[in-house]
């Protein structure tokens, strides 16, 4: 955006970009997988009596997305 686009289309501009850099940030991939995550637990909760096993895999991935993330972060400061 620049300074001759209307007030009104810079504030939405800003606004979309505070709400992206908010929910994705540095890490695109953590917001992927908390999508993901939120579609299985979903479809685990509304596919018959799986509520228990939905209870169980929501920190599984939890912790495995956090693993991921943290390996992938320390193989990149390696190469640097």
């Amino acid at each position: 955006m620049n300074e001759d686009s209307p007030l009104v289309l810079r504030l939405i501009w800003g606004f979309a970009r505070f709400w992206w850099d908010f929910l994705v940030g540095d890490t695109p991939e953590i917001f992927v997988a908390v999508l993901v995550i939120v579609g299985a637990i979903a479809l685990l909760s509304e596919g018959g009596h799986f509520n228990a096993s939905a209870v169980v895999v929501l920190p599984v991935l939890a912790v495995l997305t956090l693993a991921a993330s943290l390996l992938r972060a320390t193989r990149s400061s390696r190469r640097e």
